[in-house]
């Protein structure tokens, strides 16, 4: 942790799968995403021109502006009790690495703040300060505040990680990751490359140690993704005009961030609305050409519509483009499982852990199949590994109570 590194796993940031008739469609998903928002700029497909504005549903969800959005300085801001200890704590540190790390100390040890990771507690700054939990978003965000706070150079980044999926109940949800970089000097306008006098603070060691792709991204894409956290959460709800209110937000604050479009289209599909769903996702693909996950809700409607052709060249493209991620084939196991084909997803477990053998989630998906299977021996052994593979005690001692009841089970 010590490289230093503040991650955010964005928690129904990126995209959540809609599995309706999905069972008919092996290997094509429906994805919630992020975005920022044009004000009446045009998008293109083909000779198609779609006005902004038509990109909004505001009549089929009457209520949504009853919903009160989150203004950037709730986001951000911090109280007199945070700024106390910024003022005691950190600025009388001169040198900047060693006062970048006496902050994450204060985050994380038990005498000070003792922050612990949630993944369903998508909160301001404030919040996440004071409730002592907080999603990867969050902890990122509070992290960016008190680093600023503090006199430093701090900017949010973008990583590319290898598209990653979560079950969240009937849902999947595609997370993404921002971190931050910390640099001693930092001129107007000045691009930041990886160097001796960066710091890195993410909050996930795992990805710390890689070497992924990064960009900077400004304030407002941060806030989009803060909304379509909140949109997604709405979204599994039910609540789906607070979502439209969230994702339209989204899209207001970060207008080329093509993940929200797509988070709207997916809102679209669950009112019946397959047409405007459609143009949301052509804009999402004007704004991202490498938005998969679009490109897989597109196919979705495709498929319905019969159009098989361009349903089958999008799968190809998707197949090239992610046979090799591990966590692909762990979504495809999750699906299989969650519809009642164990066989089929303890092929797909097999396959992403011959690709990434040190990832603990795929050996509990293991587990969780042979003990559905009663094959106790294997799922005993399958849990084993993910507990060995795993770094969080929190997931440590839930692993562990399931071996403990996974063990009574067969007296």
């Amino acid at each position: 942790m010590l490289a230093v590194f503040i991650n955010s796993m964005l928690l129904g940031g990126n995209m959540i799968i809609d599995l309706r008739k999905l069972k008919n469609m092996t290997s094509v998903f429906i994805f919630l995403l992020l975005i920022v928002g044009c004000q009446n700029s045009l998008t293109t497909e083909g000779m198609l021109l779609i006005k902004i504005d038509e990109l909004y549903l505001d009549q089929q969800f009457p209520t949504y502006k009853n919903y009160p959005i989150e203004t950037e300085d709730d986001i951000f801001s911090l109280d007199d009790e945070m700024r106390l200890m910024v003022s005691d704590k950190l600025v009388p540190i001169r040198d900047v690495r060693k006062r970048s790390l006496k902050l994450l100390k204060q985050i994380f040890d038990q005498e000070n703040v003792a922050l612990a990771y949630n993944s369903g507690a998508n909160v301001s700054a404030k919040e996440a300060y004071h409730n002592q939990q907080a999603n990867c978003l969050s902890l990122t965000i509070m992290a960016y505040s008190l680093a600023k706070e503090a006199g430093l150079n701090v900017d949010f980044q973008d990583v590319r990680i290898p598209e990653y999926w979560v079950r969240d109940g009937d849902q999947n949800m595609l997370s993404g990751h921002v971190n931050l970089v910390i640099t001693e000097t930092k001129a107007p306008n000045q691009m930041i490359f990886i160097g001796s006098n960066i710091l890195t603070i993410d909050f996930d060691p795992v990805i710390s140690r890689k070497s992924f792709p990064s960009k900077i991204i400004n304030k407002n894409t941060v806030i989009a993704m803060y909304y379509n956290n909140k949109g997604g959460q709405a979204l599994f709800d039910n609540e789906l005009d607070k979502a439209y209110a969230y994702f339209k937000a989204a899209t207001k604050v970060a207008p080329s961030y093509s993940s929200t479009w797509g988070n709207l289209g997916v809102l679209y599909r669950k009112v019946d609305h397959d047409k405007h769903a459609m143009n949301n996702y052509r804009h999402a693909m004007n704004l991202d050409k490498k938005n998969y996950n679009t490109m897989s809700n597109m196919s979705i409607i495709l498929h319905e519509q019969g159009k098989f052709e361009q349903v089958n060249r999008i799968k190809k493209v998707l197949h090239k483009k992610r046979h090799n991620n591990p966590y692909y084939h762990a979504l495809l196991a999750d699906e299989a499982f969650y519809h009642g084909h164990n066989k089929q997803a303890l092929i797909h477990y097999r396959r992403a852990i011959m690709l990434a053998h040190n990832i603990h989630e795929f050996h509990f998906g293991m587990a969780k199949v042979y003990y559905v299977m009663n094959d106790h021996k294997r799922a005993e052994k399958s849990l084993k590994k993910a507990i060995i593979y795993n770094k969080n005690k929190a997931i440590d001692d839930r692993y562990t109570a399931k071996m403990s009841i996974m063990k009574k089970a067969d007296y």
